[in-house]
């Protein structure tokens, strides 16, 4: 009976991840958003949100979990964005500094603007953790649209963030 059940439990983990793996999630459509959420610490994440910010496809943009550090100058030398695209729309977030703070750090930004809708920029194999934390800590009725930057992640990333992911999921699943 038990090794039954953990074989059970095996095979579960293991269709999981092979789904995990095989259905990264893809670049965001077309479609309008009141604001745009990009989280750091991976290539290209910025740099996709200020094209689609370019793009008009939001009014706003949050970076959040931007090092302390990091001053608007900064910003500005290292993406060689517009300055007047930065006063106007640009909000670096220096509060986060993990993914399940990204979501209250961003939770916070929607509040205070009253959007509706954001499109959340991260990298592919981020997004799902990513995108349940913010759902997590979002009023209800605020849409999120994924926009996941391609990547070609290692098997150990995609080992570590599908249990990550998990052990999010139970965490929450227990009040945790």
């Amino acid at each position: 009976m038990i090794r039954r059940l953990l074989s059970a439990i095996l095979l579960l983990w293991l269709i999981g991840f092979v789904l995990f793996v095989g259905l990264l999630p893809r670049p965001g459509d077309d479609r309008q958003t009141d604001g745009i959420i990009v989280l750091t610490g991976g290539p290209n994440r910025i740099e996709r949100g200020l094209a689609l910010l370019q793009e008009r496809k939001a009014k706003r943009m949050l970076v959040s979990g931007v090092n302390l550090a990091v001053r608007r100058q900064d910003f500005l030398a290292e993406f060689q964005a517009p300055a007047r695209l930065f006063d106007c729309c640009i909000e670096l977030g220096q509060e986060a500094v993990d993914t399940r703070s990204n979501g209250a750090e961003s939770a916070a930004w929607v509040k205070k603007h009253g959007y509706k809708s954001v499109r959340l920029v991260t990298t592919d194999w981020h997004m799902r953790r990513a995108r349940f934390e913010l759902d997590q800590a979002l009023p209800a009725g605020v849409a999120i649209t994924g926009d996941a930057v391609r990547s070609e992640p290692h098997l150990g990333i995609l080992f570590r963030e599908y249990h990550k992911y998990l052990l999010r999921r139970i965490a929450v699943l227990f009040g945790l």
